[in-house]
C-alpha cells in the first residue's frame, strides 16, 4: 500500500485545522503528515490502524497521532451513521507555547509521548470528545483557548495508553519528507509570484515529466491544483481584512480576476465576494 504525504493548511484565521463529519469511510487513505492529529469518532464500530498498531474499537474512539506516524483514516469501513471530529495542529506550535511556561510543563511530556501514538479512554475520552464537538460553535479566540484546554486535559490524564512501546520511525519516507518540505517552503515564500512548473522541477533535480508524476503520487493533486489550493487558502485569510478583492487576487498570485473567481468558486463553492459577506456581514 502506498503511503501518502498529506499537506495540511490551517483554517482561515486559525493556527489549526478542524474537520467535522468529513466522510472517508469508503476511502482507504494510508497517510502521514507533520501535524498532530487528534481524532474523535462516536456512534461507530471500527478498526484503528496507527503505525504498526491495529485494534478494534466499539462505540467511539479518541486517538492522538504524532508527527509523521503513518495511519489510516479512522472511519474507514464504518457502515453506520457516525460523527467524527478531527483536529490538526503542528507540534512546533505546541513546543513554542510550552517553552518556558510552567503552567504548560505537562505539554513537554505530551510532545514526547505523541511519537508513540496515544489511545485515550474513560472519562477523559468523554470529556475531550464533547469539547472537540463544541469547537465549531466558538469564536476564533475561544476556539484557541479550548484547544489549549483539550491538550492540557490530555497531558494531565492517566486514562491513556501508548500504541507503540517505542517512538514510531518513518525512515523510509525521510527523503520524500525533506523534498516535500522544501517545496512547501518554496510555495510559502513565492505563492504571490508566477511559479512555473519547470522552476520547481529544477528545484527538485527532476525533469518536468518526472516531477509531475512524483508530485501527483505524493499529494493526489497536480502541482497546479495544489498551488491553487494554497493560494485560495491565503486568499480566504486576506478576504477577512479590508483589502479589495482585486488586491487579494493579485497578492495571492492569480493572473486575472476571472481566473481567481473561477478557481475560488470551484474550491469553496462561493465567489470571493460571497465568502467575504458570509464571514463579514455588513
Amino acid at each position: 500500500m502506498r503511503l501518502q504525504l498529506e499537506h495540511i493548511h490551517p483554517d482561515a484565521g486559525r493556527s489549526f485545522r478542524l474537520l467535522v463529519d468529513s466522510r472517508l469511510n469508503d476511502f482507504y487513505y494510508w497517510h502521514h503528515h507533520p501535524e498532530w492529529e487528534l481524532s474523535y469518532i462516536r456512534d461507530a464500530d471500527g478498526t484503528r490502524h496507527v503505525g504498526e498498531h491495529v485494534s478494534k474499537f466499539e462505540g467511539d474512539s479518541l486517538v492522538l497521532i504524532g508527527s509523521h506516524i503513518p495511519h489510516l483514516n479512522v472511519d474507514y469501513g464504518v457502515k453506520t451513521d457516525y460523527h467524527k471530529t478531527i483536529l490538526h495542529i503542528h507540534p512546533d506550535l505546541i513546543r513554542r507555547m510550552a517553552d518556558g511556561i510552567p503552567e504548560l510543563e505537562d505539554f513537554q511530556k505530551l510532545i514526547t509521548r505523541s511519537a508513540h501514538g496515544i489511545n485515550i479512554w474513560g472519562h477523559t475520552k468523554v470529556r475531550i470528545g464533547a469539547m472537540m464537538e463544541g469547537l465549531s460553535g466558538l469564536s476564533s479566540f475561544d476556539q484557541f483557548l479550548e484547544v489549549l484546554r483539550i491538550f492540557q486535559c490530555l497531558a494531565e490524564s492517566t486514562e491513556t495508553e501508548l500504541l507503540h512501546s517505542t517512538p514510531v520511525s518513518n525512515q523510509h519516507t525521510r527523503k520524500t519528507m525533506e523534498r516535500m518540505e522544501m517545496l512547501y517552503r518554496f510555495i510559502e515564500a513565492h505563492y504571490g509570484d508566477p511559479i512555473e512548473l519547470e522552476e520547481v522541477a529544477v528545484l527538485c533535480h527532476m525533469t518536468k515529466a518526472a516531477f509531475c508524476r512524483y508530485f501527483k503520487q505524493q499529494t493526489r493533486l497536480t502541482f497546479t491544483e495544489f498551488l491553487n489550493h494554497y493560494r485560495v487558502n491565503q486568499a480566504k485569510r486576506l478576504l477577512l481584512t479590508d483589502e479589495s478583492i482585486g488586491n487579494v487576487c493579485y497578492a495571492c498570485g492569480f493572473e486575472s480576476l476571472s481566473y481567481f473567481n473561477r478557481v475560488f468558486r470551484k474550491l469553496t463553492g462561493s465567489s470571493p465576494g460571497g465568502y467575504r459577506k458570509r464571514f463579514l456581514p455588513g
